[in-house]
């Protein structure tokens, strides 16, 4: 989380048509949860789109790359290579290891699946995790690791360069421009981010 070592996410696959909103969501997570850049492949180019949009609206830093070669990303990483997929180790049991890589100075790469997985990330992956063994979003497992990865701190995280800024109410919208307009009750464009 910027000032740790690297936290980098892949999404690996995607499907246009049919992954789209999945895939903008994961790098959307990363972003929002601590990561510290996510990577795409190459038929994921419309959700790297849409998260630079974002990063550039509310803030970052944060990094979104494309790539031809989404295993390579995978079989050229320096640190613990973390695989996400319902079939892992309980995250429970390994987040301590998880964070004592990240203390040592090694950095993270968490895979996150779009279609089914082939065999070999599964045997480069350090740790193939689950959120459960059970059947349910990858953002949600990411949103649940990132979490446990960084007990919470990742919430209280200070965005840099924001066009906007969305101010907490317990009731209703605000969005707060750096020019003093302001959106409220979801009147502008900050709610194409929901």
């Amino acid at each position: 989380m910027n000032d740790e070592p690297e936290v980098a996410v892949l999404r690996l696959g995607h499907r246009p048509g049919r992954d789209d909103r999945m895939t903008t969501h994961v790098g959307l997570t990363a972003r929002a949860l601590g990561a510290d850049r996510v990577v795409f492949g190459p038929k994921a180019s419309g959700s790297a789109d849409t998260v630079r949009d974002i990063t550039d609206r509310f803030g970052g830093p944060f990094g979104v790359e494309v790539t031809d070669a989404p295993k390579a990303t995978i079989s050229e990483w320096t640190g613990p290579v973390v695989h996400l997929t319902m079939y892992g180790l309980p995250i429970q049991n390994v987040q301590g290891d998880l964070r004592a890589s990240l203390e040592a100075g090694e950095p993270v790469l968490f895979v996150v699946g779009a279609e089914k997985v082939s065999f070999d990330v599964y045997e480069r992956a350090d740790y193939n995790v689950a959120v459960t063994n059970q059947p349910h979003s990858e953002v949600a497992s990411l949103a649940v690791t990132l979490d446990r990865l960084f007990d919470g701190a990742e919430l209280d995280r200070e965005w840099v360069g924001a066009d906007r800024e969305v101010i907490p109410m317990e009731t209703g919208k605000r969005v707060v421009e750096p020019d003093g307009a302001e959106s409220v009750d979801g009147a502008g464009s900050a709610d194409r981010a929901e």
